[in-house]
């Protein structure tokens, strides 16, 4: 089906199920530990073995000679496999160093082997005893020091210029120059990297926890150089992802591997403390901001470069492209510099680009707004556009902005704020309200689904869209149930399985829109093949109350499945109502937060968040998303950084020891408001995202906060104790 104009009569609008704040259905299988994750398939397979990665103890070099005699004479132990004891393995172009190496050490602990036993605790012990000895070679490790020597053949993509940015900033009345950073930060899902293979002759299966089930697939054919249809994902329930399970990573080759190796099912896990070293990570950023303004507050020229570092092969962090679209301005200026460094790969979490673009960004706004005199929602409202500035003829499709803004202010009660810094105690505490923008692009992408209705009415769902605890299952069940005319349940949904259609998958705040405007078009030819079986004609048909209805007529919907089950497959194709239109959701963030005048402690207090992101599926999930979401951003302002080890090259806190993470006693109120926000053009359901908008700005809102607490302006995230000290204004 392809979708490319507003629909007229949808049954969607009928909001009997869609929209409408419903629990999940999947939520008694989690509460009582029946849903099955990626390491716990073993149940009912016999003979499973245990793999152990043996990672690499360098960041940078040659293997001379990997010593694996005392592994393999271990007890239990059924294989050693280490790069030179496979055939030549294929590398998928999204990844950007290779999963197993077999003689160059591309990133500290990168997988060089793989130890397959009986146990686990085999497995593990005889991963110990392997000896490798290498040549380390000299490496890059630090963004800051490599980033003057990018030259522009290094640019990932060619600078965006508009105007004349220079002149404009030269007559500018009011200027910034600034210099903003974000650290690396690394995914820290519940649960970790697991996998476990099969073999059946020459067929696959794969049972894993990965967010994207066809690229996983396709990856994995191309690495073990066979035939894609000879390879089965299995991908049911993900235990978070963010991002860091969107690609093929070394437990799923790794099990494949010793799997074929030993003709034994073999899983493997990535210990938590290999996963920030071995898996993706969100690099940091330095990035340069300037912006210029008339005595008005009217923006008139804006520049954002930024630098960030990867493996050669990888791409930059995007943290320019909101910059493009979020404020007006004549005069532009967005770049991107990507420097080589010998890290783990740099790659998606969640939001990339505009999370840390924001972090940077909505603080160069808030010193803007000061230095004009202005409100920081005054000055957002003065420089909103309702075109896309490098294509004015390109309108959004919806831009409720200054509504998110104005409804958040009053809601938050920001008239209360005092502008000027470091005014209002509480004992001890210096107390500061902040705000920014959210803003995240909606993107599109096909989505295919299958349907199946049987002779006792009931729906069946099928696609391989996956759900990383954000609710997929409901919402698309909903779907069904609203376009089939049934309750919730009568509808059964079944993800994460290659054998299913392909959708879009779970990633870039696009997972629900796609995936339920997918079900939308498999429910729209399974509803004309059940007209024409029951013998209605016309488009006037309703599907209601397991019903299905035309004028006068009426027959039960079960009885078109009487003479055997009905199955429709279809996917959603986008036409170009995104290139016609610009796509982007919304919001409006605020923070109030409490400084510690002695000792620098940040204590965040109430948060809102205020959203305008299309047709909110389910409001009871989303929120959960979006509050999820401003907690992470919380992390990013005032915790969460990798620190690196720069003459190493690792990452030294690369457990949950060490890194830290927001938890409930961190944020005492949060408050979640939907705009009402339904988008014709983005898909059949009105939809688009909301769950990376609820971290875009949270960050920026937050450091603007403690700047209106204490006088303190902090550019280099995250805001630590130390960063505040030297600022904080004396108690008198």
């Amino acid at each position: 089906m392809k979708f490319e104009t507003p629909a007229g009569t949808n049954p969607i609008d009928n909001l009997r199920y869609v929209g409408q704040p419903l629990d999940r259905v999947d939520g008694p299988l989690k509460t009582t530990g029946s849903a099955t994750y990626a390491y716990e398939w073993h149940e009912n397979v016999p003979g499973l073995a245990y793999g152990f990665i043996v990672a690499a103890p360098i960041a940078k070099g040659t293997i001379t000679a990997i010593r694996i005699e005392s592994a393999r004479n271990a007890p239990g132990v059924l294989a050693v496999i280490t790069g030179l004891d496979v055939e030549a393995l294929g590398k998928a172009d999204r990844n950007a160093a290779t999963l197993l190496a077999v003689d160059k050490i591309e990133h500290y602990h990168q997988a060089i082997a793989v130890v397959i036993a009986e146990t686990f605790e085999q497995a593990r012990e005889a991963a110990y005893s392997v000896k490798v000895d290498y040549q380390a070679a000299p490496g890059h490790y630090s963004l800051a020091a490599e980033k003057e020597s990018v030259d522009t053949a290094m640019q990932d993509e060619p600078d965006k210029n508009i105007g004349d940015f220079d002149q404009a900033y030269a007559e500018a009345s009011v200027t910034i120059d600034t210099v903003y950073t974000t650290p690396d930060q690394s995914h820290m899902a519940m649960e970790p990297h697991a996998s476990m293979a099969v073999w059946e002759d020459d067929r696959l299966t794969l049972w894993t926890s990965n967010q994207m089930i066809d690229w996983c697939r396709t990856d994995l054919a191309e690495t073990l150089n066979m035939p894609i249809e000879k390879i089965r994902i299995v991908s049911p329930y993900i235990g978070g992802g963010f991002g860091g399970k969107l690609f093929l990573r070394s437990d799923a080759l790794l099990a494949a591997l010793g799997a074929r190796a030993t003709s034994r099912p073999v899983k493997v896990m990535l210990p938590r403390p290999v996963i920030p070293n071995n898996t993706t990570h969100r690099p940091a950023t330095v990035q340069h901001i300037r912006i210029g303004a008339d005595s008005s507050g009217l923006i008139t020229a804006l520049s954002h470069d930024s630098w960030s570092g990867n493996l050669p092969g990888g791409t930059p962090e995007t943290a320019v492209q909101q910059s493009e679209l979020l404020y007006t301005g004549a005069n532009r200026h967005t770049g991107l510099r990507l420097t080589q460094l010998d890290l783990p790969e740099g790659n998606a979490m969640r939001a990339p680009g505009e999370a840390p673009g924001l972090m940077a960004l909505e603080i160069a706004i808030d010193e803007m707004a000061e230095k004009t005199g202005m409100d920081p929602i005054a000055f957002r409202i003065r420089n909103d556009t309702q075109v896309d500035p490098a294509h004015p003829e390109r309108f959004f499709s919806r831009r409720q902005l200054v509504e998110c803004l104005n409804i958040g202010a009053e809601r938050f009660g920001w008239h209360k704020r005092t502008p000027q810094p470091a005014q209002v105690r509480e004992g001890r505490w210096l107390l500061g309200m902040g705000m920014a923008t959210g803003f995240r692009n909606n993107m599109v992408a096909t989505s295919g689904a299958r349907v199946h209705l049987d002779e006792t009415g009931h729906v069946t769902v099928e696609t391989d869209m996956t759900d990383i605890g954000t609710g997929s299952y409901t919402i698309l069940a909903q779907t069904a149930a609203e376009m089939m005319g049934v309750s919730l349940a009568q509808v059964t949904v079944r993800l994460g399985d290659s054998d299913f259609p392909v959708s879009a998958g779970s990633g870039g705040q696009w997972g629900a829109n796609t995936s339920t405007a997918g079900v939308y078009a498999a429910c729209v030819k399974l509803r004309a093949d059940v007209a024409d079986r029951l013998g209605f004609e016309g488009d006037n048909v309703v599907f209601s109350d397991g019903q299905v209805i035309q004028g006068d007529r009426r027959a039960a919907l079960a009885a078109a499945a009487a003479g055997g089950p009905l199955t429709a497959e279809d996917s959603i194709e986008f036409g170009d109502l995104d290139q016609r239109f610009q796509q982007s959701t919304f919001a409006g963030h605020f923070v109030e937060v409490a400084v510690d005048s002695f000792t620098g402690e940040v204590r965040v207090r109430r948060m809102l968040a205020v959203c305008a992101a299309g047709r909110i599926l389910n409001p009871k999930t989303a929120r959960s998303q979006v509050i999820g979401a401003m907690t992470m951003g919380l992390g990013a302002a005032l915790m969460e950084e990798l620190a690196v080890d720069e003459k190493q090259g690792f990452f030294v806190n690369h457990d949950m020891a060490g890194y830290e993470v927001s938890v409930h006693a961190d944020i005492p109120e949060q408050e979640v408001i939907f705009l009402d926000d339904d988008d014709p053009v983005s898909s059949p359901m009105k939809a688009k995202g909301v769950g990376e908008l609820g971290l875009c700005g949270v960050s920026a809102a937050i450091v603007n906060a403690i700047y209106n607490a204490t006088g303190v302006r902090v550019r280099d995230y995250p805001v630590t104790l130390d960063k505040l000290l030297e600022g904080l204004p004396e108690l008198h």
